[in-house]
Formats: C-alpha cells, structure tokens, sequence
C-alpha cells in the first residue's frame, strides 16, 4: 500500500478542523459526531492545542492526516510536525483571508522545500471573495520567497462544514472526491522497496506520555523497518549553528543503546499494536524512557543522525507557588508543593514548549510561549484537581554577546470597523508599537503593527472594551529585537478588601462607582483579596461585607433601590491580563481569585 504523508495548517478558525472531520467521516476512519479536536478544552475553546495524528484509506492508498494548532503560542508544534511530512493542505478563509498565522506556518513550509495544496474554504459566506483570497495567497507565496514550482499551487475550493471541495467554483459537488484526488495527483509517495532495504532511521517530532509504557515518541520511519522488541541506537542530532550543545541537551552525535518495548501504528484516530512499520509511515514507539525531539533512533551505530528540529523559544515566565491563601486546600485535591512539582515534571515530558526552574521547594519558575499556552495548562492543573498561585508574567529579556539587550516582538493584525480606528492606534501606540499597514475593505479596516510582546500583555481584554467586541485581534511572534523603552501599561489600581466575610449588596453597591467589580453579592471574600480595580489610579483598601445601618427611624431617599452593574468575571487569561506586580492569581478547582502578595496594609506597607 502506498503512504502520503500531509499536515493541515491554517489561521486559527479558518476551518482546517472541521475540513479534516468531514474526510475522516467520509472515508470511514471514524463516525458522526466524533471530532479531531476529543480534549475537553478544545471543544470548550473551538480551537485546536494539541497536533494529532490519524490515517484514512483512499483508493487503496493511506494518508497520514496531521491536524496542527493554528495559535501562535503552539506554533512550536507546527514546526516540528512539517519537518516529518511530504506535503501540506493550506486552509484560507474565503472571506478573511491570509492572515499571521497563515503567513508564519506558510513561511515554514516553503523554507523546506514543501509544495503546499491551497484549500480556499467556506466559500458559502455571504461575504466570500474567493478569487480575491486566491490573489492575496499568491501574492503571500511570491513575498515569502516561493520558487516557481511552489508559487504554481493546485487550489481546491471548500465548504468544510457540508464536507463539499471542488476544483472550480461553478462544478457541482457533493463530497471531498476533488480533495482527495488532488492529494494523490500531488502529494509524493513516501514508501519505496529502496528505502526499506536501508538500515532504520527514525525520527520524532512530538512525544506523548502513558502511565503504563511512561514517555514515547510520535515519529516517522525515513529509512528501513522499525521492528517491535529490536535493539536500537539513539543518536543526538547536530545543532543547526554546528555549536558544541545540541538543543535537546548533550553533545551533538552523542549515542546511547535502547530497546523497543512497544510500536503503534494509526488507523483514524486510533492508534494500532504494529509488529513492524515500514518507511514512510508515522509511528508511535515506546521503551526508550529519555527520547526526546529530533533525536535519531536507528540499528546502524554509524548512521549519519537526521537533521534537528529546533524547538522556539519561550517568551515568557512567571513563578509557580503553592496556595497559601486562607481559602487554602477548600477545594482543590492537591495542595502540596510535592504534587505541585510532580504535576510539572510530567508536563514537561510532553510539554515541549514548556521550561521549568525549580528554583526552591515551594516555588517553580516556569517559563512558556504566550500567555494562552500558561492558561491553558493552569486550566488543566485545575481540572485535574490543583490549587496554584501564580506571579504577574514576565517578558523575557536576552543578553546579546555584543551586551545589547533584546526581546520577543510581535506582530498584531487587527480587524476593525473605521469608528475605532483612532481608539485602536493610540492605545497601541502608547504600548511602542508602530503601525506598518492600513488596508480597506467595506466599513472594515485590517490594521498591522509590530511591537514588543510586553506591550501586547494585558491589551487583549482592554481590545475588546475598545471595540465593543466588534474586533478581531491576531498576533505571531516575529523574533528578538533590541529592547523598546518604557511601557506604562497599568492605568488602574486594585480593589482591596480589608475585611474577611461575605460581600454584601449594600456594600458594593457603593463601591462600583469607585471601579469595576470583580465579585456578585454573597462570594465570600479574605482581607487581601482583590475585589476589583479603581478607577483613581492607586490601590483602595474598602470593606465589601459593611451593611446598612440599620434604625427605626425612616427617611425619604434612604430606601432606593440597589442597582448592580454586572461583575467582570475572572478567568485565567483575563487575570494573567490585569493583575499587578504585587498580586498573585489564586487558582483552584471552583474559583478564579486575584489577592496581594501580602494580604495586611502594614505588610505591604513593609515590603515596599
């Protein structure tokens, strides 16, 4: 049987999910109802976090399907998965557009040599272009550096949702037929009786963690057979800049021996006990307890190891604490600095993005790309049942050799309606960031700016105020630039409650006019506790659970109506946004709270 090998890769919400379950379904790999994206966040989020792996049978051909994240703070992940595939399905939005993800997963594909097939999906919008999104996609290809051959790309058209592709927009369709013909025609063939007669080279580009068969590896065989129970030798890669260290750690063309406990191959999204797995397909190995990323596993001692993958580097870091809150252990299963430190330890098994210090037995440096990949694994220590605080994040400086100081910048492209144009560029702009472009479409404009990441933290929530939700922001990090100058980001104060108890209508009635709330009536509160921020600039110390004097005596106006403004409710994302330097976000099973570092005035009073 022949294997072709592709990836899917797109903006975020351009549909390359959806587009991946409808030929899952339609070449039987799986039911209705059942989607790539199965973790609990990701149907919560209508994002994918997580690259997965998974097959489909197609006129006796398997294609092994990578769905890929279209985040920035995962782009990581993509990096490694295109290094493993033949050929890629670039999804775009008939009405959006390209946009930065697109251009950065594109960027990397044509860099190795990949001739991308362009999907121009939801083409049923009422607001579609796609003979525009098809002159924008050349145009990107041509600005990125295509050769001839890349920039002559075949184009599908699709409406992933119906599960209909066609190869011109007037065809009639009824199914992804043209899809999958087109991959054929091509997508080249990874497997040959040549290649099987080579000794193995196998390597991984992303790992997976069992409780059972502890940390493996998902990985393509290059050369040869990977055969179950063999003898093998795992060999460090050479680091790209020809330097001492490889990025994995270790000495470039270190070997080490180990045996292959386990292989798996995948048929849908399952994964199958395999005996032998011949090249040019994806596996799943276990056995090899250290394996890492880009590492070659092979039975040739003097194989030549394959090249590496480097891994993108964290753009920011923030402590880890143990809650000492007084609501400490109310919730939460696991309270301990020991579990704490457990659950990092198997994070990073897996978590390649992911950076850790344990610096002392109760607090943990933890360093990640963007503040999404932190809420998302702080999301997921609560749901397993973790109480954690956490510091204010931090953008990561370098200390260049010529002893310039650099940081991450990014660039953000917005869509807007015109009437916040204004609004959009200045807040930026107090931010250090510049804008490049303006581009018009109807009453929309796509604004593009680049600026240092640490003036895009804590801007996303103040975004969507500024445009009443009517925007769109996206951003991809760009790389490390000499550092900008100041950034006076933080115009509000904190909210501090001075009393431990239940907040009480009365109460709060009279302190929302001083900023926003962050709590309802009834939540119980601590001394210390962030209730919400003022509107003054300063920090308030306020008592939330004072009530009314009560009398017998009665007077006209003393008995008006309490009117409530809704809380701004706090999540992880938006607290990781709006807390200060000497704040922590307490995080538990139940509750998102923000609280000082230390919760007495006099304390605090000390410390500073």
């Amino acid at each position: 049987m022949e294997i072709r090998n592709i990836a899917i890769i797109a903006h975020v919400d351009h549909g390359k999910t959806t587009l991946t379950d409808a030929l899952m379904r339609q070449t039987g790999a799986f039911k209705e109802g059942v989607s790539m994206d199965s973790n609990a966040l990701e149907l919560e989020r209508g994002i994918t976090i997580y690259s997965k792996n998974a097959s489909i049978t197609y006129k006796n051909t398997k294609i092994n399907l990578v769905d890929t994240p279209g985040h920035a703070d995962f782009g990581s992940e993509v990096e490694r998965v295109l290094r493993s595939i033949d050929s890629v399905l670039l999804v775009v939005d008939a009405q959006e557009g390209p946009m930065p993800q697109t251009r950065f997963v594109l960027k990397k594909s044509l860099e190795l040599g990949i001739k991308p097939i362009v999907v121009i999906n939801k083409i049923d919008k009422s607001t579609a272009n796609p003979e525009r999104t098809e002159e924008q996609v050349l145009e990107l290809f041509l600005e990125l550096g295509a050769n001839e051959d890349q920039a002559y790309f075949p184009v599908v058209y699709s409406i992933g949702r119906e599960g209909i592709a066609k190869l011109k927009l007037e065809d009639k369709s009824h199914d992804l037929t043209p899809l999958l013909d087109t991959i054929l025609k091509h997508v080249p063939c990874a497997s040959s009786d040549a290649l099987a007669e080579k000794p193995l080279r196998f390597q991984p580009f992303n790992l997976a963690y069992d409780n059972f068969m502890g940390r493996m590896a998902v990985g393509r065989v290059y050369e040869g057979t990977l055969k179950s129970g063999d003898n093998v030798f795992i060999k460090k890669p050479a680091s790209p800049s020809g330097g001492p260290a490889s990025p994995m750690g270790g000495t470039d063309g270190a070997t080490r021996s180990g045996k292959l406990a386990k292989i798996f191959t995948f048929s849908g999204l399952e994964r199958v006990d395999s005996v032998e797995v011949g090249p040019g397909d994806i596996a799943l190995v276990a056995g090899i307890p250290d394996i890492d990323i880009g590492e070659t596993i092979t039975t040739d001692e003097n194989a030549v190891p394959l090249p590496a993958i480097a891994i993108d580097e964290p753009t920011i870091t923030l402590n880890f604490l143990i809650n000492n809150s007084p609501f400490m252990g109310r919730e939460g299963k696991h309270v301990t600095s020991r579990e704490l430190k457990e659950y990092l330890e198997r994070e990073l098994e897996v978590n390649v993005g992911l950076k850790v210090d344990f610096l002392t037995s109760d607090t943990f440096q933890v360093y990640g790309r963007g503040e999404l990949h932190i809420a998302i694994l702080l999301e997921n220590m609560r749901r397993a049942g973790y109480e954690v605080q956490v510091s204010q994040p931090q953008v990561i400086f370098h200390q260049e050799k010529n002893g310039a100081v650099t940081e991450p910048f990014e660039e953000v492209i917005i869509d807007a309606p015109k009437s916040y144009q204004g609004a959009i560029i200045e807040r930026l702009g107090s931010r250090a960031f510049v804008l490049t472009n303006i581009l018009e479409h109807g009453d929309i404009l796509r604004l593009t700016f680049e600026g240092p990441t640490r003036g895009l933290l804590g801007y996303r929530n103040q975004f969507v105020v500024d445009t009443k939700g009517e925007g769109i922001l996206s951003a991809r990090v760009l790389g490390f630039r000499p550092k900008a100058g100041e950034i006076r980001k933080r115009t509000v104060g904190s909210m501090v409650s001075m009393a431990s108890g239940k907040a009480l209508g009365y109460s709060l009635w009279n302190l929302q006019e001083r900023g926003v709330l962050y709590i309802d009536p009834g939540i119980e509160v601590y001394a210390g506790m962030v209730i919400g921020n003022s509107s003054k600039g300063h920090d308030l110390d306020v008592n939330p659970t004072k009530g009314k004097q009560l009398s017998n005596m009665r007077a006209s106006g003393s008995d008006e109506a309490i009117e409530l403004v809704p809380a701004f409710k706090l999540t992880i994302e938006r607290g990781l946004e709006i807390m200060a330097e000497d704040e922590y976000l307490e995080i538990t099973p139940k509750s998102v709270r923000l609280r000082k570092q230390y919760l007495t005035k006099l304390d605090r009073s000390k410390a500073k």
